[in-house]
């Protein structure tokens, strides 16, 4: 009988933790996907990380709006409806087909997706072309290139994101440039498609990345979007969050605030939503942790990114990086004695995860912490998981590495990012907190600084008036919640209002 009273104890407890972790991620994720089979998608039959993240990520304290979650499980329905394989999406590449638009019908309309550039880049226009899509009512489908396959699980129930091979002109959809035909903005300074156009296209390519035009970024007026609601297929080529911008837009207003009343927490909620590690990044990330990260008490992640090395000298940087540590007192200052090792069970410990294209900045502070003594006694380890020595963004295995830093990134208790960093934007985000930021100037005093949003910065956004095409306005002065970034003064970022 005792041993029974035992089990059953031990089962009573161990239904009480299990009812306390479901409730915690409840509330800490706007997603529903541990108790869902991902069995029927066709593509993926694991999705470790989605039921796992709790063991390892802290608990957000930024809680989605109920209008969000009611918005997300909606979407969910309409994705799964219209995704690809289905009936709808069947009829809808018809139209597409010929050319033909059949306004009587109530079939899908979708947002086409079409990356370039880094990792960081990319999950920041997956992300803003996800909002474009929920907030008219569009399905999104990306464009997965080989660098690109394998990073991450589906992230919608029963269905697939992936767009399909036999999509027509999928393999061109790479080689869309501005001046394409079917371009939004050409047709429009052409005045091929306006207003009074009989006929619309069944497509249009919008190219939305950092050097498109004005004509281009009219697709941030109000009185365009009511032309572009009419077409069903919109293929979308994007390197920027341009989020932000949809933000000042009068027709997107209401609904907008009733999805974030919190501004800085859009891409938080909407990443941790879409990007879960697939598998296979899963395990480099599980792994790593657990050797390297896991035991800590406090952990510190220090992301460095060299845009130019002649203007960003080795030693100039390692200085700024030494100055903001001191400055914001990240880790316990060194004696000038060696090293003499002492273990004492009151020493605490503190891990930096440094993350950089370059391995100097490591090995200055792995030798600096492993050869001297802290003067506080605690214990700092530092680690570097790879050191590629410049970008690969068309290497599928440099971006699995990459989403497993910026994941590993979001895990540390600190960050210090380095300025304009997509890279360093993706995890801050994911984690929640408002960094440090190595401020990328001549002569940088102070050496970094708090941020005052946790949002990413749209580094490209308009700068006209909408309604008067040659006008210059100063598009971080219109609302109180979209301003200019702390670290790109000409660049957009949401804020709170206060």
């Amino acid at each position: 009988m005792k041993t029974y009273s035992k089990v059953g104890a031990c089962l009573i407890v161990f239904s009480v933790v299990l009812i306390f972790i479901f409730q915690d991620t409840a509330l800490d994720s706007i997603t529903r996907f541990a108790t869902t089979s991902f069995s029927d998608t066709g593509s993926e039959d694991s999705c470790l990380s989605r039921n796992q993240s709790i063991l390892y990520r802290k608990s957000s304290p930024h809680k989605p709006s109920s209008y969000l979650v009611s918005k997300l499980r909606s979407y969910e329905e309409l994705h799964k409806r219209c995704g690809p394989h289905t009936e709808s999406y069947k009829r809808s590449l018809k139209q597409l087909k010929s050319g033909q638009i059949d306004h009587n019908s109530s079939d899908c309309k979708y947002v086409v997706w079409v990356g370039l550039a880094g990792l960081g880049n990319r999950m920041l226009s997956i992300t803003s072309a996800f909002l474009y899509g929920l907030l008219t009512d569009r399905v999104l489908l990306t464009n997965q290139e080989y660098e690109m396959a394998g990073l991450f699980c589906e992230p919608f129930p029963n269905t697939s994101w992936i767009l399909p091979d036999d999509f027509p002109f999928k393999n061109k959809l790479r080689r869309f440039r501005q001046n394409y035909d079917h371009s939004y903005g050409n047709m429009v300074q052409s005045n091929t498609f306006n207003y009074s156009t009989q006929l619309l296209p069944s497509y249009l390519y919008l190219f939305l990345s950092h050097d498109c035009s004005r004509h281009d970024q009219l697709f941030f007026c109000d009185h365009d979007q009511a032309l572009l609601i009419k077409v069903p297929w919109l293929i979308m080529r994007s390197n920027v969050y341009f989020l932000p911008s949809m933000f000042l837009m009068s027709s997107f207003d209401q609904e907008l605030n009733k999805l974030f009343p919190d501004k800085e927490t859009v891409f938080h909620h909407l990443g941790r939503y879409l990007f879960h590690p697939s598998d296979r990044v899963w395990r480099l990330i599980t792994k790593y942790y657990q050797d390297h990260l896991a035991k800590a008490e406090k952990r510190i992640g220090i992301q460095i990114r060299i845009f130019h090395a002649k203007t960003s000298p080795f030693e100039y940087v390692m200085d700024q990086i030494l100055a903001c540590i001191r400055k914001e007192k990240l880790l316990p200052e060194v004696g000038t004695e060696k090293f003499i090792a002492s273990p004492s069970k009151n020493q605490t410990s503190k891990v930096v995860l440094v993350t950089s294209l370059f391995q100097g900045y490591f090995e200055k502070l792995n030798k600096m912490y492993g050869e001297h003594p802290t003067k506080t006694g605690e214990v700092v380890s530092v680690y570097q998981p790879s050191h590629a020595g410049k970008q690969r963004t068309w290497w599928n295995s440099h971006n699995v590495q990459a989403w497993a830093e910026i994941y590993l990134l979001s895990l540390s208790d600190e960050l210090l990012t380095s300025a304009w960093s997509t890279f360093g934007y993706v995890a801050q985000g994911l984690r929640g907190i408002r960094p440090l930021i190595l401020y990328n100037r001549t002569i940088p005093d102070p050496p970094c600084g708090r941020g005052v949003s946790m949002e990413p910065c749209y580094h490209t956004p308009p700068i006209f008036d909408c309604k008067a095409l040659t006008t210059t306005v100063d598009t971080g002065a219109l609302v109180p919640h979209v301003r200019h970034c702390e670290d790109l003064s000409w660049g957009l970022k949401l804020f709170n209002s206060s």
